[in-house]
């Protein structure tokens, strides 16, 4: 039998203790390079995801995506990485977005779906919702989130981005909107968000950088960008993704093009609600396949 010294067994205690509250405490708390000081946030493109017919290709976007948690993570193997973060007895809600113009891939809804369950969660447990996540039993008993979205212009926001994702846990969405919307920050503190978000992914397939009027998708202003930003923090991830929409703007326009309205919430979730970092010096990017014309 293996003789543990006081000392040894304390310092396996605390070991313990901390996974435990790794998997409890909000990502912006916990998910940043200890190393670096600073949030990571993993780009990874593939000009194959789409094939001749212009159909994504579901396991170049599964492969896109294990190779973006395992670089995350620090782990070989996509499933040990998702056990960092998921453990077994979670309740799961995936909060998508399926806006018509531009909805999140069905392919990642389902290769989401079958990762958290081979992290050990029950097919019951596992949630997939947008605009009835309030009465979603799943998402009602939730201990953790993930949240997915398509990137695109807003003509409140400035961006549908992630932390926008969250408006439809409110009672009442239009009550955001005011000042380009920039108390989107102040979502997280919602009972049914609050602390329970383990990852986030924006989605960059074909990202939309320009609009003519709200609430429409223009395929003339989308992209075949072939991308996907992974991350911890929700405001360093969009912090990126806003970037390369400006970016785009530029390129596609030659002349500086600011949103409008602005992107403020951004930048607001970070100076007021302390939710992650917008400072593009304190975000780790690492950038993987192809790129070109990466804008960033």
């Amino acid at each position: 039998m293996e003789k543990i010294t006081r000392r040894e067994l304390l310092k396996r205690t605390a070991i313990a203790a901390g996974s435990t509250l790794l998997l409890s405490r909000p990502v912006s708390i916990w998910a940043t390079n200890s190393e670096t000081a600073k949030s990571k946030v993993v780009l990874i493109r593939n000009k194959d995801l789409f094939d001749v017919n212009g159909n994504i290709d579901s396991k170049v976007c599964e492969s896109m995506l294990d190779e973006a948690i395992c670089t995350l993570t620090g782990k070989e193997k996509a499933v040990d990485g998702w056990k960092t973060f998921i453990k077994p007895s979670d309740i799961v809600g995936i909060k998508t977005n399926v806006w018509n113009g531009l909805p999140t891939p069905v392919e990642l809804n389902d290769i989401l779906k079958d990762r958290v369950m081979q992290a050990g969660i029950a097919a019951d447990n596992v949630g997939v919702d947008d605009r009835g996540v309030k009465s979603n039993p799943v998402f009602q008993k939730s201990t953790a989130l993930i949240n997915i979205r398509p990137m695109r212009t807003h003509a409140w926001s400035g961006v549908g981005s992630l932390i926008k994702n969250y408006i439809m846990f409110s009672d009442k969405p239009s009550d955001y909107h005011t000042d380009s919307c920039s108390v989107l920050g102040s979502l997280q503190e919602l009972p049914m968000v609050k602390g329970k978000t383990r990852l986030n992914v924006l989605v960059l397939f074909t990202p939309q950088f320009h609009h003519i009027a709200p609430s429409t998708f223009t395929e003339e202003y989308s992209w075949k960008y072939n991308g996907l930003l992974v991350g911890f923090d929700p405001v360093a991830v969009d912090t990126v993704g806003l970037k390369i929409i400006e970016a785009k703007r530029k390129d596609y326009f030659q002349e500086d093009k600011p949103l409008n309205p602005p992107a403020k919430h951004i930048a607001v979730a970070d100076t007021r609600y302390h939710l992650g970092t917008s400072d593009p010096a304190k975000i780790d990017l690492v950038k993987l396949g192809w790129d070109e014309n990466r804008f960033v």
